[in-house]
């Protein structure tokens, strides 16, 4: 990883970025009410990073309309530069709506046919901004489609050559596809170009076929050789492998609201942890505590609803940690 400039980032992200209408509540009339969250993965990983202290840039597409409006003055209020943000005059801004269920965990209705963050073209990616960030960030939602896909690759491959850390989760969301064939094909290809790997549990289920993780995940090395997995498993915790090891921390219990961001946030938490720290050089207690922290993060996020607005600050991980009598 590149030594930055007066002018780096440490982490550019490109990909969707979208509203999640969260349920809260009902009206005196009894109408369920929804509370508008903006959201989409990439720019979830940048909050959290941003949260860290960390300088970082969002690259993608909304649509000129009230949304698309809102997204770009979120992403300016809380930090992170906006000034690859495209604006579509002719295509709506993507939506979600999140549903959430009795154990906190959630399904996703989306609006996104088409959407307008699948509307970003090769031309409009910032390359400038790619060569100078020490690392990349991408999923799959900015794959789905061939004008989005040909962006994201351009992007990846740009990053590649300007020596940036590329870091991927696929954040599977198989609603969005034509076909689950198509999603294997993508992930696969995010797997062969990244150094850093977020993968939760059912995606690796998904693409390997195999219902043991360690199983899913060696298959993952043998044929890819990334450097680092990180493995995140809901409340159970999170792995990391990486060499011939493979750490394990426990998740945190708490009562949890909503876990929209949870994985985001564990991500963005990895990054911080891994642009302080050499790739190259993790020892065992480094990834116990990258795991612990990242999982600390994650399930603080848990007890609010929303993504970008809501994720926890250093102090607030930190004080949880302190709280939990853990040494960090």
């Amino acid at each position: 990883m590149r030594e930055g400039g007066k002018n780096m980032y440490d982490v550019a992200a490109l990909g969707e970025l979208l509203i999640d209408f969260t349920e809260s509540g009902k009206s005196e009339q009894g109408n369920q009410l929804l509370e508008v969250n903006p959201g989409g993965a990439p720019c979830n990983v940048l909050a959290m990073l941003n949260n860290l202290g960390k300088k970082v840039a969002f690259i993608g597409k909304v649509g000129q309309d009230m949304f698309g409006t809102l997204l770009k003055h979120t992403l300016d209020e809380v930090g992170i530069c906006s000034k690859s943000l495209r604006m579509d005059p002719e295509v709506r801004t993507t939506l979600a709506f999140v549903h959430t269920l009795p154990d906190g965990d959630r399904e996703f209705s989306f609006y996104r046919n088409p959407g307008a963050d699948m509307m970003l073209r090769e031309e409009e990616v910032d390359l400038e901004l790619i060569r100078n960030t020490k690392i990349f960030h991408f999923g799959t939602l900015s794959m789905t489609h061939e004008g989005v896909r040909n962006a994201t690759k351009k992007a990846i491959c740009c990053a590649k050559e300007a020596g940036a850390m590329i870091s991927f989760d696929p954040n599977l969301r198989e609603p969005l596809w034509e076909s689950l064939d198509l999603a294997k094909e993508q992930m696969e290809y995010g797997f062969r170009q990244c150094d850093v790997l977020k993968i939760s549990d059912n995606e690796i289920q998904f693409v390997t076929g195999q219902e043991e993780y360690d199983k899913g995940i060696r298959m993952l090395q043998e044929k890819y050789h990334i450097p680092l997995i990180l493995l995140t498993m809901g409340k159970e915790g999170s792995r990391a492998y990486y060499k011939e090891m493979c750490v394990e921390k426990a998740g945190f219990c708490v009562e949890a609201i909503e876990t929209t961001g949870a994985g985001d946030t564990f991500c963005g938490c990895a990054l911080g942890y891994l642009l302080e720290h050499n790739l190259e050089q993790l020892s065992k207690e480094d990834l116990e505590e990258l795991l612990t922290f990242a999982n600390a993060g994650a399930a603080l996020i848990t007890l609010k609803k929303g993504a970008i607005r809501s994720m926890p600050k250093k102090e607030e991980i930190r004080k949880f940690l302190e709280d939990q009598k853990i040494d960090f």
